[in-house]
């Protein structure tokens, strides 16, 4: 609900359309990327998630922030997004489990959000018109001066978003599966030892790695297929992340060095676009992308079907991945894109959504399972 205290805010895309309300969070001026995300919860995982990065999310759910924020459900270490837009903000949280509210959470991060808009409209809109660079601003301002500002603001496309969110240096990471009364549990003993390629690597992924008896070793981006050689691993991960997969050529040069010496590969996301272009295929952007925790996806092999979590607007081709030696094992339902692959030769496989995905849905977790049955099976040969 909105007050006579609250701050004006509007919301301007490219395309001239505006949206006048509220500002939440940090006062100021925000630009990105404007995508709608269909997700009833996991706003906060939504907000730490890297490859968020650049973008302006749109909670399409009409209340958000009712049980506030918590130091155990985060993605990565800060919230990623350029902006965050809702149709009403709670100040309250009412959970057990909260450490803060949801406004002072962004107003401490400097995230600017707006909320009081007609957010079905919005993403009505963007669903017709596609995904638009916007601007945030509060304050009373010049609904047409910011329009312009969006106008000039830069889009995804051939950007490099992933130099931002990658690690500084190699870590080793530790940390196991969330379960209620216990908190993150122990790892459990490491059989294999598989190195992450960190191009904004959810902490979800890296637990459910530990959790399959695999010692994690992250890498920066721009490690070399030479430095990754001297780690001496069982099995490489390519992580999601922000931007443009043609953005990221050193990281898919390591790539291609990498999985042509036969290195078991598992990809998820911007994951699995890297390890399409290493290998010839070609990928494209998406009208407005996946973004939410209610895709369903059929596997092809099995016929059944997973509802999924996504979030990507960018997509490999399918028929540029076949003639680089990949079949498609599994398709979107919604609009028939390719959401998972597996190399005909190598052992490499690959999903575009997020199995791991916290607080859900589970339906995918299988998917960790396969790439330890595929280090099994490249230890036994």
């Amino acid at each position: 609900m909105t007050n006579p205290e609250e701050v004006r805010a509007t919301l301007a895309l490219e395309d001239g359309m505006c949206f006048q309300g509220y500002g939440f969070g940090r006062q100021g001026e925000t630009s990105g990327e404007v995508v709608f995300q269909t997700a009833l919860s996991g706003y906060q995982e939504v907000l730490t998630d890297p490859s968020y990065l650049g973008q302006i999310v749109v909670m399409t759910y009409p209340h958000i922030g009712n049980y506030g924020v918590n130091r155990d459900d985060v993605e990565s270490a800060r919230p990623q997004v350029a902006g965050f837009v809702v149709r009403e903000a709670s100040t309250r949280a009412s959970s057990w489990r909260a450490s803060g509210e949801l406004h002072r959470y962004l107003d401490e991060a400097g995230i600017v959000g707006i909320q009081g808009i007609d957010t079905r409209a919005l993403t009505r809109h963007l669903r017709d018109r596609g995904a638009q660079q916007g601007v945030i601003a509060t304050g009373d301002v010049d609904s047409q001066a910011v329009v312009v500002k969006a106008k000039a603001s830069p889009g995804l496309v051939g950007r490099d978003l992933v130099k931002e969110v990658t690690c500084p240096a190699p870590y080793a990471w530790g940390e196991s599966v969330w379960r209620l009364g216990e908190g993150h549990t122990a790892a459990p003993p490491a059989r294999f030892h598989v190195v992450a390629y960190d191009s904004g690597i959810k902490r979800n992924i890296l637990r459910q790695l530990t959790a399959e008896g695999c010692r994690v070793t992250v890498v920066p981006a721009f490690t070399s297929a030479d430095e990754v050689r001297q780690l001496a691993p069982d099995g490489l991960f390519l992580a999601n992340g922000p931007g443009d997969p043609e953005g990221v050529p050193y990281l898919i040069e390591s790539v291609r060095q990498l999985v042509g010496e036969r290195l078991p590969t598992f990809g998820i996301c911007l994951g699995q676009q890297i390890v399409a272009l290493a290998l010839g295929a070609r990928t494209f952007k998406l009208p407005f992308g996946h973004h939410g925790a209610n895709h369903p996806v059929k596997d092809r092999e099995t016929g059944r079907v997973e509802i999924t979590s996504q979030n990507h607007g960018f997509a490999v081709d399918p028929e540029s991945a076949a003639a680089a030696g990949f079949e498609v094992t599994h398709a979107n339902l919604n609009d028939g894109t390719c959401e998972g692959m597996r190399h005909r030769t190598l052992p490499v496989f690959s999903v575009q959504y997020h199995p791991e995905a916290a607080p859900g849905p589970h339906d995918s977790h299988y998917l960790f399972r396969r790439f330890v049955e595929l280090l099994t099976q490249s230890r036994g040969r």
